[in-house]
């Protein structure tokens, strides 16, 4: 027997802990561990394939919002797995060794539903791109298949001057959080740039906001800046080129709707297998952060389907072999 696509991904699916290639050979009669790392090898699975997949169920809006962020596919006890780095991951709060990904979610407020449509591997020993040039290119794919959206939203790492730029040229809305140091001015060339942190706000300004001039824009660009009280401990800066919000709660909403990309995160991890493939060349992890992404949007959509999450599916695949085992048991206690 050989390895495909199909059976590759229904394993995925079905497995519960065990993602190895051995140990789908010896759930599949019929098939040889050899047959599933060379399909791991050989086979060229590309961010293409998850575009075509997600387009079948993808419902756009024009009020869609595009939602970029990165995460880290954990191999911390790895030793000999290409593409593997050192680099920090907001989910361990340090640094560990691990693949970046780059991922591009699309979501419509309008049906609460949510799809991967994109991804890069941020691999800069291999391609020399860093992370903004992978946005980049994702932008570009996403033009030229026309998808419509109207807002993008991105953490503070991505809040640069010439992507904030490009989206403003393109007539979309951002909505992202800003660094306490980044440089700010409220006063139009009155006074020095200064920290977002050591701004003065008044009790009208920390409701609807105020207009400032991040430094590196152009002389006339000025944008909205939203001052965000979280706790006693956490203040939080929110700026967007929607000079016409007025309403710092609002404000807050729209930027937390990048939290979908966060529950995204979670649910590859959590129900793919996405961090636990052992192959140690790099072809064969690409191709398993492929394969698993599109077990994901499978999931997802059977999960919107049916009005269950992703991990009920998951763990009703256990519910129902207990089921089985209580009834007929294959090892019965004496």
């Amino acid at each position: 027997m050989k390895t495909t696509r199909q059976i590759y991904c229904q394993y995925l699916l079905s497995s519960q802990i065990n993602y190895t290639c051995t140990n789908l050979a010896e759930h599949l009669e019929g098939l040889d561990h050899n047959s599933v790392y060379r399909y791991l090898k050989n086979e060229k699975l590309t961010p293409r394939l998850i575009w075509e997949q997600a387009r079948q169920t993808l419902v756009a809006s024009t009020a869609g919002y595009l939602i970029f962020d990165d995460t880290v596919v954990d191999k911390s006890y790895s030793f000999e797995i290409a593409g593997v780095r050192r680099q920090y991951s907001g989910n361990a709060h340090g640094v560990i060794k691990g693949i970046g990904l780059v991922n591009l979610v699309y979501y419509n407020a309008e049906i609460d539903r949510y799809w991967i449509i994109d991804y890069r591997i941020f691999d800069p020993e291999r391609d020399g791109k860093t992370k903004l040039d992978h946005v980049s290119d994702m932008l570009d794919s996403v033009e030229r298949r026309a998808l419509c959206f109207r807002t993008v939203l991105m953490d503070a790492w991505y809040a640069t001057v010439q992507l904030m730029t490009r989206l403003g040229k393109a007539d979309k809305l951002f909505y992202c959080p800003l660094k306490k140091n980044r440089l700010v001015d409220e006063t139009r060339g009155q006074a020095p740039y200064r920290a977002v942190e050591t701004l003065p706000w008044t009790t009208q300004e920390e409701q609807m906001g105020k207009l400032v001039k991040v430094k590196g824009f152009a002389q006339a660009t000025y944008l909205k800046l939203f001052r965000v009280v979280v706790s006693p401990d956490r203040t939080d800066y929110i700026v967007t080129n929607d000079v016409t919000q007025v309403d710092t709660d609002e404000a807050q909403k729209e930027s937390g709707q990048r939290w979908k990309i966060e529950q995204f995160h979670r649910e590859e991890k959590q129900v793919t297998g996405l961090e636990r493939c052992q192959c140690r060349l790099n072809r064969a992890q690409r191709n398993h952060l492929c394969a698993s992404m599109l077990v994901w949007l499978c999931f997802k959509e059977l999960a919107y389907q049916t009005k269950q999450t992703v991990y009920q599916l998951k763990h009703n695949l256990l519910s129902d072999y207990l089921k089985q085992q209580l009834r007929n048991p294959t090892i019965v206690f004496t």
